[in-house]
């Protein structure tokens, strides 16, 4: 019996088959009662068929590896069907042949993987069960090689090794249940359209106009004050059938410093305009619009991830997880005093992709 600190009220350890455990406290809280339920123990173990017969276990293993090979097969389909059945914009039949087909191969993909697995640890893993007592994080060097000793009787009892078409099967319906996803990600992209040339390219161009967004009103050099920020889009930009598309890259931030504050680098010196300077809109980390502007300090920040571009070090990153500072766009003025681009962007806007150079 224990002892209670305070009123000396008895308190009984409940019977463990791992440790017995002694208690003191306020009997009110105590959960170690008198009557506590002895541990029943693991009921006796009951053999499998693909314990005793080894023609169901040979008939398991190959039901597991088939449909490790079905998910293959689906995963190849929803490839194939995504080239064979192509969306036309004009066919809303098209549409839903495309669904269909690749949701056929990928719901095979998942059905085959996961009912291949389930029926493998069912059916032919050890299935005896196990008391695993909680230990200390790091043990000791004996424990270290226990663990070890345990990896390779997990080995051993789950047949990874040894039972070779199921586990390269599951190996080969593995690699290939992603490559819908990824053959799917082209359909992201403008189709019939190189991706590439589309994204380093935008409506900015010699002599287009800065307009305000999303008004589309010209804007005179002498409109911007220092210290104001301007949202701008290109001029046409609302008329255009892919506005939003169009947008997206090239959507700009146009601010007035005092020319001494700009640390212009070497072959930049005419991409402002008397202190005014135009900066892409579009995050170099992960896209989202850059669209906070501190004008005492002259930083831009991004408000998704906080990353930070300071002006008058042409949008250099000073904080954050991007990468590049924000591409500039070249501006002048024409003979009305409107401002306008001397050309597009000299390098492709917004986050890195797969072949940007």
């Amino acid at each position: 019996m224990a002892q209670d600190e305070n009123g000396g009220h008895e308190l009984t350890p409940a019977s463990s088959s791992a440790v017995d455990v002694h208690r003191t406290g306020d009997p009110g809280t105590a959960v170690i009662v008198r009557d506590a339920v002895e541990n029943p123990g693991f009921p006796p173990h009951r053999p499998r068929v693909t314990d005793l017969d080894p023609k169901k276990e040979r008939r398991a293993e190959r039901t597991v590896y088939t449909l490790f090979y079905l998910s293959i097969v689906g995963s190849v389909w929803a490839v194939a069907a995504y080239m064979a059945f192509p969306i036309d914009d004009s066919d809303p039949g098209s549409v839903r042949l495309n669904n269909l087909f690749i949701g056929i191969g990928i719901a095979l993909a998942l059905l085959a993987i996961g009912i291949g697995a389930v029926h493998w640890g069912k059916a032919l893993m050890h299935e005896k069960e196990g008391v695993d007592l909680r230990h200390p994080v790091r043990g000791s060097e004996a424990t270290t090689e226990r663990a070890a000793e345990i990896f390779r009787q997990a080995d051993e009892e789950s047949g990874f090794n040894r039972r070779t078409l199921v586990r390269n099967s599951l190996i080969g319906a593995l690699i290939a249940f992603p490559l819908p996803a990824v053959v799917l990600f082209r359909g992201l992209a403008p189709q019939n359209v190189d991706p590439v040339e589309a994204l380093s390219q935008t409506m900015w161009a010699k002599g287009v106009k800065l307009t305000r967004d999303p008004s589309g009103t010209p804007i005179k050099a002498s409109d911007v004050t220092l210290g104001s920020v301007f949202h701008v889009i290109p001029e046409g930009l609302n008329d255009a059938e892919d506005m939003l598309e169009q947008k997206a890259k090239a959507a700009v931030l146009l601010m007035r410093l005092k020319p001494e504050d700009l640390h212009v680098s070497k072959g930049r010196e005419n991409w402002n305009y008397d202190g005014i300077v135009a900066y892409s809109k579009i995050c170099t980390h992960v896209g989202c619009p850059v669209a906070l502007y501190e004008q005492q300090t002259h930083h831009l920040l991004c408000p998704c991830h906080q990353s930070q571009f300071d002006i008058t070090h042409e949008a250099e990153v000073i904080f954050g997880p991007a990468k590049r500072p924000l591409p500039q766009l070249p501006i002048t003025v024409d003979a009305d005093g409107y401002l306008v681009a001397r050309s597009d962007f000299h390098e492709p806007v917004g986050p890195s992709f797969w072949e940007r150079h």
